[in-house]
């Protein structure tokens, strides 16, 4: 229908297109390995027990490839276990009598029937799940230790 004040010549109504269709919403990415964690707040980081323990036995786990089971004086008066993947870069004699530093206050977790009371930190040039996914890859570890003589139990901030 034209409108009779218009000059402009009339032109055929067209309907309106129908609305697109939504584009699939994308899944989530994948972690990207090595990308940094989410941030945590003082407090939240505040809340790690992190002490120095002396490994005073290491084992091999009974039922895992790749982990050592170690016992520690962590200066509480009674012997601390834990378990720590991280045979494929270090034999029993490199560790014993080594200082290192332990999550003391992680929950107890029973890995592969044994209990381990807290966690060593370590360092890696490549993340544990970049590593497994490529065999090609080498992955250097290192376990985190002070840089002198100081007493199991001391605390680490």
């Amino acid at each position: 229908m034209s409108n009779p004040n218009s000059n402009a010549p009339a032109t055929p109504h067209t309907p309106p297109a129908p609305p697109a269709a939504a584009a699939p919403t994308p899944a989530p990415a994948a972690p990207v390995p090595g990308a940094p964690k989410p941030i945590v707040t003082f407090e939240e980081f505040a809340k790690l027990d992190l002490r120095v323990a002396r490994i005073t036995h290491a084992e091999a786990h009974p039922k895992a490839d790749r982990l050592w089971k170690l016992q520690l004086d962590d200066g509480s008066g009674t012997p601390r276990q834990i378990c720590a993947g991280i045979k494929d870069h270090y034999t029993v004699e490199q560790l014993m009598g080594r200082l290192i530093v332990i999550v003391a206050n992680l929950a107890p977790r029973v890995i592969r029937g044994e209990e381990s009371r807290g966690m060593l930190l370590a360092a890696s040039d490549v993340p544990k799940d970049a590593a497994t996914a490529d065999p090609t890859v080498i992955r250097k570890v290192i376990v985190l230790k002070p840089d002198g003589e100081i007493a199991p139990g001391s605390i680490v901030s």
